[in-house]
C-alpha cells in the first residue's frame, strides 16, 4: 500500500508530463487527480492502521549507494509521524488537484500544470517517506525544484519568474546549512541512517567541535546548522523573503506550497530530528526564538496588505512561526497537531481566496472588493468557516491547536519561555485582526467593484493578479460563484477545519498520546511539558480567546463600523505605516547586502574578467591576433608580377647575405 500512496503521483507526472501533449488536457487532468485521490484515500486507511493499530514499519526498496563505510538504501518508512503527513499531503494536494480542474480550465499549458503538481506531491512524498538524511535531503531538493517551476508556470511574466529564482536561491542558502549539518552529522557517527544517529547520540554528549578556533558543543552545531535547512524551507525569520513573492504562481500552487507541502517540510524534519534535538537545549532555545520572532513578525506585516493571497501567505508565515515554538519547546504533539489542522484550514483560505479571484475576474485587491456575501454565498460562508478556525474561534481546529501550543509556550522550561509565550499572545491578537479585516473587505460592506477610490488607506499598492496572462479585468460583469468542482474541495476543507480539532485532539495532545504516537516523536524522561501544558492557569488557556475576540472586535469598528478610521489612522502614523507596507524593508536591505553586491560582481567578472582577460587574452585574442596576421599576408597577394619579382629578389638578397656571414660554411 504505502508504495502505491507513494509513486502514484510519480506515475501521474509521467503520464501528464511526457504524453500530456498526446493525450490532450482533459486526459492529463482526470489521470493525475484520479491517482492522487486514491493515494489520499490510501493514506487515510494507512493512518488508521499506523496511529490507532499496531504500527508502521520500515520497507526496504534498495541500495541507493555505497562508498566505504557510508550505505544508503531507499526505504519507505512508515510510522505515526509518516502516516500524518501522508494525509496532510495527499489529502491537500487531491484537493488542489480537483480544484484545478476548474480554475485552471482557461490555461493552454494544464498539462504541463498537472505534471508539475503530481511531481511537487511526490517530492514531498520521498521526503516524509525516508528512513535516512539523503534520501531526506532527495525529497528536499525536489520540492524546491518543483516549486521554482510552480511558481515560475506562467513564464512570460518577469515578476513570476523573478518570484521562482527568488524561492529557489533563498532557499539555497538554507540547504547549505542543511547540507553542511549532514556532513557533520556522517563525520560523528558515521551514518545517517536515522535510527542509527539516535543510538549513538549519548556517545556525543560532551563532544566538541572546532570551529573559527572555538571549541562548540557538537550536538548544538549539528542541530543549527539542520535547522537553518528548516528556516529556509519554512520561511522564517531572515529566510522569509520568499514566501510573499511565491503569490505570484497559480492559486492551486499557493495552497498546495502553504499549507501541505513545502513549508511544512522544515516543521517534519525538526520534529523527525527530534532526538537530536532534544540533547542540543541551546538549539532549542534559537527554535523558540526564531519562530517567536517569526509569528509576530508576520503578523504585523499581514496588518495592511491588500492583495488577497499576500494576507494569507503573511498569515501562514506567522502560523509556522507557532509550530517552531511548539518544537522549541518540546510540545512535538502540539506543533505536529497544529501542521495538521493548518493544513485544512490554511487550504481551504486559498482556495476559498481562489474562488473570489475566479468571481471578480481575477482582481486580488481587497480594496476594490465588498458586497460579495449576497453574490458568492457558498464561498463566503467556507472562508468564514477558514478565519473562524485560523483565529481559533472555539470547537474548530485552530482553536485546538494554537491554543495548545501557547499553553505549552508557557508551560516551557526553555529560557525564552516568557519571550515566546507574549509574542504568541499578541500575535494571536493580530491574526484575528488581520483575518476579519480581509473577510470585512471582501465579502461585506458596500461593493467597490469598478471603482478606483482606495477606501482603505490612501496609499498606492497594487495587487499582483492571478491568471496572469490570460486573465481579463472586465468588471461590467456581476462575480459569479465558481463551479461545483471547485467548490467541492473547499467544502471537503471546511469539514476539516471544523472536525479535525474535537476528532484528533485526544490522540495528538491528550490522554491517549503515547499509544498514538509510539515513539515516532521523542521526548526526554525530563521533558513534562506535554503534561504540563495542561495544567496552566486559567488566565492562560483564556487569554488567545480574548485576543480573538479583541481583534474581531478592532476590525469590525475599523471596517463595519467606522470605515474611515484605518486612512485616518495610516495617514497620522505614516513611517509606521509604509514600514509594514514594505514588510520592514527585508527585500530593500538584502538587495543592499546580497543582491546588489552579487549583480555588481557578476558584471565585472563578466566584462573585465571574462570580456577582457579570458577572452581577450584568451580566444578572442588569439583569434584576433591570426585575423591581423592574415590581414597583412593578403596585403602581399596583389596580382601584379613585378613585385612578386621584386619579393623574390628580396628573398634571394638576404638568403646570399645568410650564407656569406654565417649560414654556410
Amino acid at each position: 500500500m504505502i508504495q502505491a500512496i507513494v509513486f502514484f503521483p510519480l506515475l501521474g507526472f509521467l503520464i501528464a508530463g511526457l504524453f500530456g501533449r498526446v493525450i490532450g488536457a482533459r486526459a492529463s487532468e482526470i489521470a493525475t487527480t484520479s491517482l492522487l485521490l486514491i493515494a489520499a484515500i490510501l493514506s487515510w486507511i494507512t493512518f488508521i492502521q499506523v496511529g490507532y493499530g499496531a504500527g508502521g514499519k520500515v520497507e526496504v526498496l534498495g541500495s541507493w549507494m555505497r562508498s566505504g563505510s557510508f550505505s544508503v538504501d531507499w526505504t519507505l518508512r512508515v510510522d505515526t509521524l509518516t502516516a500524518v503527513m501522508l494525509v496532510v499531503v495527499n489529502s491537500v494536494s487531491s484537493l488542489v488537484h480537483l480544484y484545478s480542474v476548474g480554475y485552471m480550465h482557461e490555461d493552454p499549458s494544464r498539462p504541463r500544470f498537472f505534471a508539475y503538481l503530481s511531481l511537487f506531491t511526490f517530492a514531498m512524498l520521498m521526503l516524509i517517506t525516508s528512513d535516512n538524511l539523503v534520501q531526506m535531503f532527495f525529497g528536499w531538493e525536489g520540492v524546491g525544484l518543483a516549486s521554482y517551476l510552480l511558481i515560475g508556470f506562467w513564464y512570460d511574466r518577469p515578476t513570476a519568474v523573478a518570484a521562482s529564482m527568488k524561492a529557489f536561491i533563498v532557499n539555497r542558502v538554507g540547504d547549505f546549512g542543511f547540507a553542511f549539518g549532514i556532513f557533520v552529522v556522517f563525520v560523528l557517527t558515521g551514518t545517517v541512517n536515522f535510527d542509527a544517529i539516535f543510538a549513538k547520540i549519548g556517545a556525543l554528549g560532551g563532544m566538541k567541535v572546532d570551529f573559527l578556533g572555538i571549541d562548540w558543543d557538537a550536538l548544538t552545531i549539528v542541530c543549527l546548522l539542520l535547522f537553518v535547512g528548516a528556516m529556509g524551507k519554512s520561511a522564517q525569520f531572515l529566510l522569509h523573503t520568499w514566501l510573499p513573492d511565491a503569490m505570484e504562481g497559480p492559486t492551486p500552487v499557493s495552497a498546495l506550497i502553504h499549507a501541505a507541502t513545502m513549508v511544512t517540510a522544515g516543521v517534519f524534519m525538526v520534529a523527525r530530528l527530534s532526538p537530536l534535538f532534544e540533547a542540543a537545549p541551546a538549539a532549542m532555545t534559537v527554535v523558540v526564538v526564531v519562530g517567536a520572532t517569526t509569528a509576530f513578525f508576520a503578523a504585523t506585516i499581514g496588518l495592511v496588505q491588500n492583495d488577497i493571497k499576500r494576507v494569507i501567505a503573511y498569515s501562514t508565515c506567522s502560523q509556522l512561526g507557532y509550530m517552531f515554538v511548539a518544537l522549541g519547546s518540546g510540545a512535538y504533539g502540539a506543533g505536529i497537531f497544529h501542521l495538521f489542522t493548518h493544513a485544512f484550514f490554511k487550504a481551504l483560505l486559498f482556495l476559498g481566496a481562489g474562488s473570489v479571484i475566479h468571481a471578480m475576474h481575477h482582481e486580488q485587491d481587497i480594496r476594490k472588493m465588498g458586497g460579495l456575501a449576497g453574490k458568492i454565498p457558498v464561498t463566503t460562508t467556507l472562508m468564514a468557516i477558514g478565519t473562524l478556525a485560523l483565529t481559533g474561534f472555539p470547537m474548530t481546529a485552530g482553536y485546538f491547536s494554537k491554543d495548545a501550543i501557547i499553553e505549552a509556550a508557557f508551560a516551557s522550561h526553555n529560557p525564552a519561555q516568557a519571550y515566546a509565550f507574549i509574542l504568541l499572545v499578541v500575535a494571536a491578537f493580530m491574526t484575528s485582526f488581520y483575518s476579519w479585516r480581509l473577510f470585512f473587505l471582501t465579502f461585506l460592506g458596500k461593493p467597490r467593484w469598478g471603482h478606483d477610490a482606495d477606501h482603505a488607506h490612501g496609499h498606492d499598492d497594487h495587487a499582483h493578479h492571478d491568471h496572469g496572462h490570460h486573465g481579463h479585468h472586465d468588471h461590467a460583469h456581476e462575480p459569479h460563484e465558481s463551479p461545483l468542482v471547485m467548490l467541492i474541495p473547499l467544502v471537503l476543507l471546511g469539514v476539516g477545519a471544523l472536525a479535525a480539532g474535537a476528532v484528533f485532539a485526544p490522540a495528538f495532545i491528550g490522554e491517549s498520546y503515547d499509544h498514538f504516537w509510539k515513539g515516532a516523536l521523542f521526548t526526554s524522561e525530563h521533558n513534562h511539558v506535554m503534561h504540563e501544558m495542561h495544567d496552566v492557569p486559567a488566565w492562560v488557556k483564556y487569554s488567545p480567546f480574548v485576543m480573538m475576540l479583541a481583534g474581531f472586535g478592532l476590525a469590525w469598528l475599523f471596517y463595519i463600523a467606522k470605515p474611515h478610521l484605518p486612512r485616518d489612522l495610516a495617514q497620522s502614523q505614516p513611517i509606521l505605516y509604509r514600514f509594514l507596507l514594505n514588510k520592514w524593508y527585508f527585500d530593500e536591505i538584502y538587495d543592499w547586502l546580497f543582491v546588489n553586491p552579487a549583480k555588481a560582481i557578476g558584471r565585472f567578472l563578466w566584462k573585465k574578467g571574462d570580456g577582457r582577460v579570458i577572452d581577450g587574452l584568451g580566444p578572442d585574442g588569439v583569434a584576433a591576433r591570426v585575423a591581423d596576421i592574415a590581414a597583412g599576408a593578403t596585403r602581399l597577394q596583389t596580382g601584379y608580377l613585378y613585385h612578386y619579382a621584386f619579393a623574390m629578389l628580396i628573398g634571394l638578397a638576404a638568403f646570399v647575405t645568410w650564407s656569406l656571414f654565417g649560414g654556410v660554411h
